[in-house]
């Protein structure tokens, strides 16, 4: 515990400094004259008497320490903004049905275990904004940009293959995400592409679509899915193009990631918590709660029963 304003307490011996140094008061006569035996009975008992100076004094004592501001600091669990919009944008293309990750030795689909890493990404990301971009044939915002990023983790686990069709429009969702964000006034946007394919189906090059984004300050770091892409494997059907990520990356300052399994794509996680730094794990914000209204309450208790006595006197 400590004091705001500790230097108020040296008003402590302030009442008896003005006792000393002022005049006393002058008593007046009494209004009636009694015999000494009826004097007696007529004033209040001594133990009563005496407790009128010790109640001024402690309310004295009491008001002073409420106006140091007696205070506790205290540990919150709240974890301000961190001044950072962050969109990802995942692919949800007919190849991310492909069983080539493994989750807890079992084979999984891609879009399985993008699911369950972006999801665990995204809860742990309190005090940035998150957004969510799916896109195959088309892109659409599945979650817009918010706070509640249980809200958006949800939704990348409720993604389903099939409901944006099943091509890869890179550049369509790239340019969402980018479109979105320039509005933003938040002092860092970035944007997480996901793919696992060729951008065949977009409107304009996805090259295109991070430049645009960098001319509006955004940061793109793109994630490129699967054992296969097309510089090792060029006739594979279902390889990705890793070059035009690595292109878009580049284009928007930004990261670029190869992940061919799902140990790849945990560290892809925490290498994107290096990069953009997660407002959770920094140090609680700590506060100061305060404690004056303790001794006020006593002090203003002091006086309501020096007050009470008064009254008893008088009548």
């Amino acid at each position: 515990m400590s004091l705001a304003w500790p230097w108020l307490l040296a008003l402590l011996p302030l009442p008896l400094l003005l006792r000393r140094l002022l005049p006393p008061l002058a008593v007046p006569r009494p209004a009636l004259i009694l015999p000494a035996h009826l004097l007696g009975a007529a004033r209040p008992a001594g133990a009563a008497r005496g407790q009128g100076p010790w109640l001024a004094a402690l309310a004295w004592a009491a008001l002073v320490v409420a106006l140091a501001g007696p205070r506790i600091e205290v540990a919150s669990d709240v974890i301000p903004a961190s001044g950072r919009d962050i969109v990802l944008v995942m692919d949800l293309s007919g190849s991310m049905l492909k069983e080539d990750f493994f989750l807890d030795n079992q084979p999984v689909t891609r879009l399985e275990a993008v699911k369950r890493t972006a999801s665990a990404f995204v809860a742990a990301r309190r005090g940035d904004r998150i957004g969510l971009v799916i896109f195959g044939e088309r892109a659409y915002f599945a979650a817009p940009l918010t706070f509640d990023v249980e809200a958006v983790a949800r939704a990348i686990a409720e993604a389903q293959i099939g409901i944006s069709g099943r091509g890869t429009a890179i550049s369509d969702g790239l340019g969402l995400a980018a479109k979105r964000l320039s509005r933003s006034d938040a002092p860092t946007r970035v944007i997480v592409l996901m793919s696992d394919g060729v951008d065949t189906s977009g409107t304009v090059p996805a090259i295109e679509a991070a430049r645009l984004a960098h001319d509006h300050g955004i940061r793109v770091h793109s994630i490129a899915l699967g054992p296969e892409d097309l510089e090792n494997q060029p006739d594979s059907r279902d390889a990705v193009d890793v070059a035009t990520l690595r292109a878009v990356a580049a284009a928007a300052e930004g990261e670029s990631f190869r992940v061919r399994d799902t140990a790849d794509l945990q560290a892809v996680a925490q290498s994107l918590d290096r990069l953009e730094p997660n407002p959770s794990a920094r140090p609680p914000m700590r506060l100061w709660q305060p404690l004056w209204v303790w001794p006020a309450a006593l002090a203003a208790l002091c006086l309501f029963l020096i007050a009470g006595r008064r009254r008893g006197w008088t009548g």
